[in-house]
């Protein structure tokens, strides 16, 4: 089963996808979703855009998330709620469950501690995947996330909690099949 994990934001849209089939993940490829675009419906076209290739390039089985975190203003805070609510829309019009872990929740699933910095995420992103390089941060960041799903779906987080995930309401599971009654 692959995952696709998902570090978002307005600028840079970090992606991580891990291979959990043996049991042990095993890296599949990661990198950034660069947005070239000013305007606002355009840089988020382009996020969805870049996850829906990703989707259907890889053919990925499970999607998640970064949780909202609290930004240093509200701007920046409108502007990555805005990034993440694009991919999470993209990922279920894909017919994928979404499943979102607090960064304290990401860390500790990683690390060990819930108040590691980016350095020790991107290291033990490094050990445990095995990789001859360190990610950018943004990729490093959407493996741990894709590394913490993959816990959580074995019952390994802490108090065997697994990630949140948006209940689907009704029958309808994408856009595409929804019909005003």
């Amino acid at each position: 089963m692959l995952i696709l994990g998902i570090d978002p934001g307005s600028r840079i849209t970090g992606y991580g996808l891990i291979d959990v089939d043996s049991g042990k993940p095993v890296y599949v490829g990661s990198g950034c979703i660069r947005i070239q675009a000013d305007d606002l419906a355009q840089k988020l076209a382009q996020i969805y855009a870049g996850v829906s290739e990703l989707i259907a390039m890889h053919r990925v089985g499970e999607f998640a998330i970064e949780q909202v975190f609290m930004a240093k203003n509200a701007d920046s805070a409108l502007k990555l709620g805005q990034a993440r609510g694009t991919a999470i829309v993209c990922a279920a019009n894909h017919g994928l469950s979404v499943h979102e872990y607090g960064a304290r929740q990401i860390k500790q699933a990683v690390t060990g501690t819930g108040a590691a910095d980016k350095s020790q995420v991107q290291h033990m992103v490094v050990a445990v995947l095995g990789l001859n390089a360190v990610p950018q941060a943004d990729a490093a960041d959407a493996l741990a996330i894709a590394l913490t799903h993959a816990h959580a779906r074995q019952g390994l987080l802490s108090g065997g909690k697994r990630g949140r995930r948006r209940p689907s309401r009704g029958r309808v599971t994408r856009w595409r099949d929804f019909r005003p009654e």
